[in-house]
């Protein structure tokens, strides 16, 4: 079932940003453009390694202001299969085969748009497909594995590209956690040992974040959960545990607050694909990682103008 479509959860600015990344690329003169001119030319964007693509929205609004038109032939979020053609007498055993490119989308427009806008708009693509294939990976994975509730990544996104990132996160049905520190407060060992303590900190989150803004503490132990617990806290995160540790504590504090208080409990630290699946554990409410976010392999993208 389509919930909507993802394009609608950007606000306004994400277009400023993207003038940014122009300005950027060219902070003055475009001496390739003058080279090639304004003739009317089109290009066609081709996916050239597995994977899902995401990002269709910056990389229209990239060429939108460039002067161009994009029509694409591929959807958001559809897996980009790959495969090496069918073998012929004239390579050779030891040759390897050619791989398959899939045509994804026609960029039409003035030829120095089209070139203005070629790097920024690929390297935003091939970072935000990257990002989504690795957290659709992740989500099959502790799937199989039995998890129902929720994988989410972290905050640690590229400083001024966030936003491609949680969306990217969101094509491949991950959860994008919190947005920023406006969004939920998150009590750290940091902020905690600052303020002298557990309850003493929720205390002071709750005084000004009210009742619409959620407050998240880090523990190390059961015992500072339950404080966290006791205190109001509305999540909880058990900070790098050993899998079993997980296990053992989250039975028991869910087992322990039935009835008494509502939270969420989380788990996080380390965790990636070789290992997510010792913590998968149906009492914990949210995996978090940025194992889907942070050094993820990129989807690789041509254009190329016909010619």
């Amino acid at each position: 079932m389509s919930l909507g479509n993802l394009s609608d959860l950007l606000p306004p600015t994400y277009k400023s940003q993207i003038t940014a990344w122009l300005a950027e690329d060219t902070p003055s003169f475009d001496y390739a453009g003058f080279v090639v001119g304004g003739s009317p030319r089109t290009a066609t964007l081709w996916a050239k390694s597995p994977g899902l693509l995401a990002g269709r929205p910056f990389f229209d609004e990239v060429f939108r202001q460039t002067g161009c038109t994009v029509e694409w032939h591929v959807a958001e979020g559809s897996a980009l299969a790959l495969a090496p053609p069918p073998p012929t007498s004239s390579r050779t055993s030891e040759s390897a085969p050619p791989t398959i490119k899939i045509r994804c989308a026609t960029v039409k427009g003035p030829v120095r748009g089209i070139l203005l806008g070629e790097r920024v708009a690929l390297n935003m693509l091939a970072r935000c497909s990257g990002v989504a294939t690795k957290s659709g990976e992740l989500v099959r994975l502790v799937r199989r594995a039995g998890y129902a509730g929720v994988l989410a990544g972290t905050r640690k996104t590229t400083p001024g590209f966030r936003l491609v990132e949680k969306y990217g996160m969101l094509v491949g049905g991950a959860d994008a956690h919190r947005m920023d520190l406006s969004s939920m407060v998150m009590l750290k060992d940091n902020h905690v040992w600052s303020r002298g303590g557990i309850a003493d900190a929720v205390g002071a989150a709750k005084a000004v974040g009210g009742f619409s803004i959620k407050v998240e503490v880090e523990v190390q132990s059961e015992a500072e959960a339950d404080e966290a617990i006791s205190a109001g806290a509305d999540v909880v995160m058990l900070d790098n545990f050993t899998g079993e540790g997980v296990r053992v504590a989250a039975r028991g504090l869910k087992e322990r607050w039935r009835g008494k208080r509502e939270f969420l409990l989380e788990v996080s630290g380390g965790l990636r694909a070789d290992n997510v699946e010792q913590y998968v554990c149906n009492d914990v409410d949210i995996i978090s990682t940025s194992s889907i976010h942070q050094g993820v392999p990129h989807v690789d993208f041509s254009l190329k103008i016909e010619h």
